[in-house]
C-alpha cells in the first residue's frame, strides 16, 4: 500500500475544508500523524508552497503573475487595479471576504501576459478595465 506524501495530505486537508480556506494547525498535526514525520516538517511545507495557506483567506483565491513576462507587459498596473478594486495590498483579503489576492511567480501564460488565476481560472491579456469586469462578474456569481 502506497503511504502519502505530506504534500497530498495537504492538498486533501485544504480542499476538504474548503470554508476555512486555510490549514489550521489542529489539521497540520494530523498530516504530521498520518504521515509519520514531524509536525515542523509539516508546517514547513505548508509554509513553502504558495497553494497552501496557514491563515484564513476569501472564498476565491487571486493570483497574479509577476514574472519577467507580465512584468514587462504591465502586470504592475493589474496589481494596481486590483488593489484598489479590492481595497487590499498582496496578500490581504477584502472586508467582505470574497477575494484574497496573492502573488505569483509564473502562471505558464506567458504569451498572453499580463495573467492571473482565480480559483483556478486563468485570465490573460489583462487591462485594469478588464480586472474590474471579471471581478465583477464572479461577485455575481456569473
Amino acid at each position: 500500500m502506497k503511504k502519502n506524501t505530506v504534500i497530498e495530505d495537504l492538498h486533501r486537508t485544504q480542499e476538504t475544508e474548503k470554508s476555512k480556506t486555510y490549514l489550521e494547525s489542529v489539521k497540520m498535526q494530523d498530516v504530521a500523524r498520518e504521515c509519520g514525520v514531524p509536525a515542523a516538517q509539516v508546517y514547513g511545507v505548508a509554509t513553502f508552497y504558495t497553494m497552501f495557506s496557514t491563515k484564513p483567506r476569501g472564498k476565491h483565491i487571486i493570483r497574479i503573475c509577476c514574472n519577467l513576462a507580465c512584468h514587462l507587459e504591465g502586470a504592475d498596473s493589474i496589481v494596481d487595479a486590483l488593489k484598489g478594486k479590492l481595497g487590499v495590498e498582496i496578500g490581504g483579503t477584502s472586508k467582505d471576504g470574497e477575494f484574497t489576492l496573492e502573488q505569483s511567480s509564473c502562471l505558464g501564460l506567458c504569451a498572453e501576459a499580463p495573467a492571473m488565476m482565480i480559483d483556478g481560472q486563468t485570465y490573460g491579456s489583462l487591462t485594469p478595465e478588464s480586472v474590474g469586469k471579471i471581478l465583477d462578474t464572479i461577485r455575481k456569481g456569473a
